[in-house]
């Protein structure tokens, strides 16, 4: 029996990541608040359903207080659960709902849409912890989509290793758990012919094996990784971002996630995204 539960900001996507759910299999009920999660999910595996995925509203329970003590007494009753936050930058929230023109849920004649979109934050923070949290900033809808289909195909009693390539000059991840600059070493962008190509070119990968230093910063990332990844087992964590940065999120940044993606597999569920690069293939999970 598989429930997922979907919560985070207004406007990150969660309509978006339903309809990805239910095009997987599952049964989506929209925006329950927390005190009818029991109640629903139990009608509804009576009814047959073993596959559900609910989005929650926190406006009926002023936040998710009681989600750590929902999440713990349906994983005793059988249920495989996962809790997934979604979040977004203040800019992009605020972006999207100026250009549809939607009423932010608390937003209020005394209250601006940027002090709503604060204000559900701040409701939000003690549930992040307990999530698997996941940044939709520069995401397209089709792209979140593509993501949330791996999501569901990875085992949720083992830890999911996530490596994200991405550009300091827009921001570095909300959902990163561990960041790493690789900005100090030589950018292929200044070479004309390496300009335009990404780090899974064989051109830019050539360039930057060129450079000892590239081998080195690789050494220190993969062992520190290496020596920490256990203890993020023994501490129950199901999920673990790995960012790397790079100015633009194009070249170096994308060749690390590739290498230590292809390194860490076959140990670990890993799956790889490279936020800046709109084409980027779905990432594979193991």
């Amino acid at each position: 029996m598989d429930l997922i539960l979907i919560g985070g900001v207004s406007g990150s996507g969660k309509g978006v990541a339903l309809a990805a759910l239910e095009d997987s299999g599952y049964y989506g009920a929209s925006h329950l608040p927390m005190p009818l999660i029991d109640e629903t999910v139990g009608y509804l595996q009576r009814a047959g359903q073993e596959r559900i995925a609910v989005t929650l509203d926190l406006r009926a329970d002023h936040g998710f207080t009681r989600i750590g003590e929902t999440l713990a007494r349906l994983r005793s009753a059988g249920w495989n659960v996962r809790f997934l936050m979604l979040d977004a930058k203040t800019d992009t929230l605020f972006k999207r709902f100026s250009e549809t023109r939607r009423r932010h849920p608390f937003s209020s004649e005394s209250r601006t849409l940027t002090e709503a979109i604060e204000l559900e934050r701040l409701l939000l923070a003690e549930a992040r912890g307990l999530g698997y949290v996941f940044d939709t900033s520069d995401l397209p809808a089709a792209a979140l989509r593509a993501w949330i289909k791996d999501f569901v195909g990875t085992d949720a009693s083992q830890l999911t290793l996530l490596f994200e390539s991405f550009g300091f000059k827009h921001g570095i991840p909300l959902d990163a758990d561990l960041v790493f600059d690789v900005r100090c070493l030589p950018n292929p962008h200044y070479e004309p012919k390496l300009a335009p190509l990404t780090g899974r070119d064989a051109p830019v990968i050539e360039f930057l094996e060129r450079v000892p230093a590239v081998e080195d910063m690789y050494g220190d990332i993969h062992g520190f990784v290496s020596r920490w990844l256990p203890s993020f087992v023994r501490d129950n964590r199901n999920y673990l971002t790995v960012a790397i940065g790079c100015t633009g999120g194009q070249h170096r940044s994308v060749y690390f996630v590739e290498r230590l993606a292809a390194a860490f597999e076959g140990r670990y569920q890993v799956q790889k995204r490279h936020r800046e690069i709109q084409d980027t293939p779905r990432g594979t999970a193991r």
